[in-house]
């Protein structure tokens, strides 16, 4: 994680002062998304947050990937904590001019891990259970939510990469889908929680994608159709520093 630290000019803003509280590893990673409508989306969101579009039109994205070695700052990571498949369901906002990522829910198969980020970091995380698999050339993907108390939420179907890796460049939609360094959530009380990462630039491939269930976002009564845009990465690491509450 050190060179990941060495290299900063490609973010929008300086890395902040302060040790990093997280570490991890995505794989295999999946960024589906949809255009969305923007009176539906600003139900959804707080109002202390602007939904962020582009060229006027908000996206919301359901990212299935697999994790591996996530540790706290201090502590090795272990195998039997460290490394499960997570997904998230996602759209953006900005607060005080800064983008970033909000959250609508967070699933992973390692309970420990659902409990660390709920109590800690404020994400809406839920229990699921859930398989990643690479099968001839495919990731073969599963999840279905368990957390007890919590609205359904499904996702089985498959995802390979296709063409040449690129890197998103500033101004472009795939810059602005997958550029951000910030996290959004909310606390108990509603007080806004932001949390900065950091992690190297985003090296993007298109990709192929077939869903046979996907429910993932039924419970924001989006229905979501054949996604407009698919994009894949084979790796990223990243670091995750302390959250702060907004004043």
């Amino acid at each position: 994680m050190n060179a990941v630290l060495q290299e900063v000019a490609h973010r929008p803003w300086p890395l902040p002062a302060g040790p990093w509280a997280m570490a991890q590893s995505w794989h295999d990673l999946l960024f589906a998304h949809w255009p969305v409508d923007a009176g539906r989306l600003r139900a959804l969101i707080p109002d202390r947050l602007e939904i962020d579009s582009f060229d006027g039109q908000p996206w919301l994205a359901v990212v299935p990937f697999r994790m591996s070695g996530v540790r706290l700052r201090g502590t090795p990571a272990v195998p039997w904590l460290s490394v499960f498949p997570d997904l998230n369901v996602r759209t953006y906002v900005r607060y005080g001019g800064k983008p970033g990522v909000w959250f609508f829910s967070l699933d992973a198969s390692n309970s420990l891990a659902v409990a660390i980020a709920r109590a800690w970091f404020h994400l809406p995380y839920f229990r699921a259970r859930m398989s990643c698999a690479e099968r001839g050339g495919w990731i073969q993907y599963q999840s279905e939510r368990t957390h007890r108390g919590a609205l359904a939420g499904s996702l089985k179907g498959r995802y390979h990469p296709i063409g040449e890796t690129f890197f998103p460049r500033r101004g472009t939609l795939e810059y602005f889908l997958t550029e951000r360094y910030l996290l959004y959530t909310a606390d108990g009380s509603g007080h806004i929680i932001r949390g900065e990462i950091h992690h190297p630039p985003w090296p993007l491939r298109c990709a192929a994608a077939e869903f046979d269930l996907n429910t993932m976002a039924n419970s924001l009564n989006l229905a979501l159709e054949l996604p407009s845009l698919l994009h894949f990465a084979k790796r990223q690491d990243v670091l995750v520093l302390r959250p702060e509450r907004l004043a």
